[in-house]
């Protein structure tokens, strides 16, 4: 593990992309989202990935952009909820601080209530395939975090507070200096 790099894991509509962001600025890091470098190099939606390569030609694609972004220094990614899936991975997100951000069922569905975008939700019922993606994908943010935060309603500021105040309770010997 190192204190380089802080890897943001957890479901969709939890927070890491708007939280690792401001985290970064508080550690005056480089923010990174996972999705949108992918974006970016497919020059393509994660969407149209999905829809043109499948899940699998997705996740693919995440592997590498991670492993890219593992060789950095001072940065916070923040991960698609998928990215944990790949055995490969773990290894990679290991390289940093794994923060998990926890978020109910009832929170996503609510945080992503207006988001037509995500491919696994494109589904009727998206309060089951929410719950089935957390009962598979759980245990495994769990068992990969450094960290744990509940991602709750107060917003993005006081949470990205939680995490910083977590890494510095956590790490003491590394010294954050968080404005």
């Amino acid at each position: 593990m190192s204190f380089e790099r802080i890897f943001m894991i957890g479901p969709m509509g939890a927070g890491k992309s708007t939280v690792g962001k401001r985290v970064a600025r508080r550690l005056e890091w480089t923010f990174v989202d996972l999705d949108k470098c992918i974006e970016l190099e497919a020059g393509a939606s994660v969407a149209l990935i999905f829809e043109m390569e499948g899940e699998a030609g997705f996740r693919s694609r995440e592997s590498a952009a991670l492993a890219l972004q593992a060789q950095k220094s001072r940065v916070v990614v923040a991960t698609g909820g998928g990215a944990v899936l790949a055995p490969q991975n773990h290894a990679t997100l290991r390289s940093g601080v794994v923060v998990y951000l926890e978020a109910t069922v009832e929170l996503q569905l609510e945080r992503l209530a207006r988001d037509r975008s995500r491919p696994l939700l494109q589904t009727p019922d998206r309060a089951e395939r929410l719950r089935l993606l957390a009962e598979a994908r759980n245990p495994i943010y769990g068992a990969l975090a450094d960290v744990r935060i509940a991602a709750d309603r107060f917003g993005p500021g006081p949470t990205a507070g939680r995490v910083l105040a977590a890494l510095v309770q956590r790490y003491p010997e590394y010294s954050i200096h968080a404005t």
